[in-house]
């Protein structure tokens, strides 16, 4: 089993920033892929960006240019800097980690931008 720990949400106004964090414990294998999908009310779970555990970085078209990820290895952690944040960004954001065709997932942040 793996588990996922999220933290940094809160509210900011436009234009702000924020830094999620997600520390992964358990039984994480050598290859893995870590990511951040949000959700807002009424709308589908999105990918927002995710890392191999061999560094390969994708990212939402919506996001390129604002958001940042990255990865402890060594910590098991992942990183999302989140810059020029839009009203359009507000929604809970959930940590995954993927391995061997298995999802996990955390409890979620939320994050409202919002004057």
């Amino acid at each position: 089993q793996v588990q996922l720990v999220e933290s940094g949400g809160g509210s900011v106004q436009p234009g702000g920033s924020l830094r999620l964090s997600c520390a992964a414990s358990g039984s994480i294998f050598r290859i893995y892929t870590m990511g951040w999908y949000r959700q807002a009310p009424g709308k589908q779970r999105e990918l927002v960006a995710t890392i191999t555990s061999g560094g390969t970085r994708n990212y939402a078209d919506s996001v390129k240019g604002r958001f940042t990820i990255s990865a402890d290895n060594a910590k098991n952690t992942v990183y999302l800097q989140m810059n020029s944040l839009e009203p359009e960004d507000t929604a809970a954001y959930y940590c995954n980690l993927r391995q061997l065709g298995v999802n996990f997932w955390g409890q979620g942040t939320q994050v409202t931008v919002s004057s």
